[in-house]
């Protein structure tokens, strides 16, 4: 009678034990489905129209660039117009960065981007005009500047946008609109269009680069309501 009821006992503890193991896995498997199922942070609604919009910025500042390219090359009389356009998206850019850094910062990075800018056309108009010493003083002033804007930037994030990866972004930034603005003075449309192409990819690059920082340098402004 008592080993029946000890081989009861221990048959009971052997089942007990079992189910509690089924019990454990299937709270581990549903743990892991709900990981699973969740997005990570840089795919919340939240994230994902923060970059889309960063992305339509910066594709704006490559466009309306263009735009002023092809206006100093041909004499449009929508030059102005196109500029005004241009310095616009630089506050643009500004004011999207002043909800995480603050307004001094947002202003202080439309000043260097408007800078850039006037930079720029001082460099399109002395190599259109042939003038060598300008255009050469131009283009090293356009560089520091470029410098400058990543210092910017790494000071803000340098966890996320580190100095040399920064600098390296703007100096490919600079060196195909370099190419394309060559390129369309030149007359070579062929080139002129393949420029603009890697300026367009490569601004989508920078975008995503910037904006993937400021997702993970502030993770909770990204995460969408229940």
């Amino acid at each position: 009678m008592n080993k029946s009821r000890s081989m009861t006992g221990g048959t009971l503890l052997i089942f007990a034990m079992f189910l509690g193991l089924i019990l454990i896995s299937e709270t581990a498997r549903c743990a892991a489905a709900q990981t699973a199922a969740s997005p990570s942070l840089e795919r919340t609604v939240k994230a994902v129209n923060f970059r889309n919009d960063m992305r339509h910025l910066w594709e704006d500042h490559v466009i309306w660039t263009r735009m002023v390219i092809v206006d100093v090359a041909a004499n449009q009389p929508d030059l102005n117009t196109a500029v005004d356009r241009l310095m616009r998206n630089q506050v643009d850019i500004g004011n999207a960065i002043k909800p995480y850094y603050g307004t001094a910062a947002g202003n202080k990075l439309t000043s260097l981007l408007r800078t850039h800018i006037q930079i720029s056309y001082e460099l399109l108009t002395a190599t259109k005009a042939g003038d060598t010493a300008k255009t050469q003083d131009a283009k090293t002033r356009w560089y520091a500047n470029g410098d400058q804007i990543a210092v910017f930037l790494n000071s803000a994030n340098p966890k996320y946008w580190p100095l040399n990866t920064v600098k390296s972004l703007m100096r490919t930034h600079l060196d195909t609109t370099l190419d394309e603005a060559t390129a369309r003075l030149q007359g070579d449309w062929a080139k002129d269009v393949a420029a603009f192409d890697k300026v367009q990819h490569h601004i989508l690059v920078m975008s995503d680069a910037i904006s993937l920082g400021i997702i993970r340098q502030f993770p909770a402004k990204f995460k969408d309501s229940k």
